[in-house]
């Protein structure tokens, strides 16, 4: 006589039929228990290697690569181009102007160069000029001037002082516009011209008395032409 019997195991019920001795002869059904609560199955490593952020990252190294080898051939043009900005042009034209005050292998008329330095110092001088320190100093060399002898070289710093000082707003308000750039220029080709034409030759230009001048002229020449760009 053949009776079924049921064995209860945690994860599952299994169904044997089993003779009257007791022993098992086939398992007849298995049934999942329930009550028992569910495996959580791995993801497939394919899956969990999936990342939006990490694929916008890498597309975002790819754009910036591509940038960078766009930009590269241009880098060089551009840095040139970042160092020639108008305060530095600025600060040129001042400096090549007061190495023309003193430089001595020049026949130009060196008073030209005191509104030159008007039209084109930096506003850093301009505004330390207009300033407490900038009056104090131009009272101080008046001073100086009416008791003592001044050469004619230092002369000229004092008189741009007092040129600054006393111009009138709309005279020294066409600094950094249009009017002011072209009579930077004019100035500056007027002093070149009588530069070379008195020097004789652009080798005596380059000689060792006047080389110093030469370059100065030119860069006042150069530095009126790109504020005028």
């Amino acid at each position: 006589m053949s009776m079924l019997i049921s064995i209860s195991p945690p994860a599952a019920q299994s169904f044997f039929l089993a003779d009257s001795s007791g022993s098992k002869k086939k398992q007849f059904l298995s049934i999942q228990n329930p009550l028992r609560s569910p495996t959580v199955t791995p993801l497939s490593s394919s899956f969990t290697t999936f990342n939006p952020l990490r694929l916008s990252i890498k597309s975002n190294e790819m754009m910036m690569k591509v940038k960078r080898k766009e930009s590269g051939r241009g880098f060089g043009a551009v840095c040139h181009a970042g160092s020639l900005t108008t305060p530095s042009l600025h600060w040129i034209s001042a400096l090549s102007s007061a190495v023309l005050v003193l430089a001595k292998g020049t026949a130009v008329q060196k008073s030209f160069l005191v509104p030159l330095f008007a039209l084109q110092a930096p506003p850093a001088v301009i505004s330390w000029i207009k300033g407490e320190y900038g009056i104090w100093t131009a009272f101080l060399a008046l001073l100086f001037r009416l008791f003592f002898f001044i050469p004619g070289e230092l002369e000229l710093p004092f008189m741009a002082l007092l040129l600054v000082i006393v111009a009138p707003y709309q005279v020294m308000n066409i600094r950094g516009k249009q009017e002011g750039a072209i009579v930077g220029l004019v100035i500056a080709a007027y002093l070149a011209f009588q530069h070379f034409s008195r020097i004789g030759n652009l080798q005596r230009a380059f000689e060792q008395g006047s080389v110093v001048a030469t370059i100065a002229v030119a860069c006042v020449v150069v530095t009126s032409c790109l504020l005028l760009i």
